[in-house]
């Protein structure tokens, strides 16, 4: 099994404090990585050459694309998600429409009448859909939005549905992210089918961090609404890309065989979950001599 000890570096032998880290996304979005942006920082600077292109093809709430694009660790950033309700946050936020939607978030007085009024619209609207889909994101339980999903009851401090809705914050986010917009694309589509479409780009780097369902996890069925994924043929695609890549993935056995039967090393890095409990998961590379 090619699994290695954790790290022997103090500075990843615990969860990252995740409050220390800027927070760049507008999405509340379950499976997000702001643990591990020190990680990510460390991996692309390592490189004896600034990183010319950054390709994240299973997006979601993009927090590790907007930090590279924000600290100027690529020249530029490539985000591309499959989800529509998704994708049309980052269009809405990567266009003129922008400023639409953050003064839409700052004059939207919420209350559960005026959410499902509004969650109830049909648009044919980007930006609408966008607006619709950052509030019950930010209103749903665990910012779930796959099916099903149910709104908060209790929420922080008892709060309800006004617990995780911070509009001024929300619209700074979406206003910094309009302001470097030339340096990140963004594309709707699969994320397996962008990597193949890269195999040969040697003048790049790519974050591959898929729905978890490997190993018969079912968190990913419950959290988004496309989880279904080949791992293998994932596993497949990353270790013939020219380019550098690195993974993240749950601990769980399958991943493990997966690593070694393509020659990749993993390594367990500690997290906090979202109740603040502390999980492992792996990132996959094929050398991780840069975190010694």
């Amino acid at each position: 099994m090619n699994q290695l000890p954790l790290f022997n570096d103090t500075t990843y032998n615990k969860p990252v404090n995740v409050a220390s880290i800027p927070l760049r996304s507008p999405f509340r979005y379950p499976g997000g990585k702001t643990w591990l942006v020190p990680l990510i920082r460390k991996w692309l600077t390592s490189f004896d050459s600034r990183v010319i292109h950054f390709y994240e093809p299973f997006a979601g709430g993009g927090i590790i694309g907007l930090t590279v694009a924000f600290e100027k660790l690529a020249r530029d950033v490539t985000l591309v998600e499959l989800d529509s309700e998704v994708s049309s946050v980052w269009k809405t936020i990567l266009s003129d429409d922008n400023k639409w939607l953050a003064e839409k978030i700052c004059n939207f007085n919420l209350t559960k009448e005026s959410a499902e009024r509004e969650l109830n619209k049909k648009s044919p609207l980007t930006r609408d859909l966008a607006f619709q889909t950052i509030l019950k994101n930010r209103i749903s339980h665990g910012g779930i939005l796959a099916p099903g999903a149910g709104l908060l009851k209790y929420g922080e401090g008892g709060k309800g549905i006004m617990s995780r809705w911070y509009p001024q914050t929300l619209c700074k986010r979406i206003l910094a992210i309009g302001e470097i917009r030339e340096r990140v694309h963004f594309i709707q589509g699969d994320g397996i089918d962008f990597l193949k479409s890269k195999l040969q780009r040697k003048n790049a780097v790519f974050f591959i961090d898929p729905p978890y369902t490997a190993g018969g996890k079912s968190a990913g069925s419950r959290l988004y609404t496309h989880y279904n994924l080949n791992h293998n043929h994932l596993f497949d695609l990353a270790s013939n890309l020219k380019g550098e890549f690195l993974m993240t993935y749950d601990n769980a056995d399958e991943v493990y065989k997966l690593a070694e039967s393509h020659s990749l090393n993993t390594r367990l890095i500690p997290m906090n979950n979202t109740h603040h409990a502390e999980m492992k998961e792996l990132i996959i590379n094929r050398d991780l001599s840069w975190l010694d």
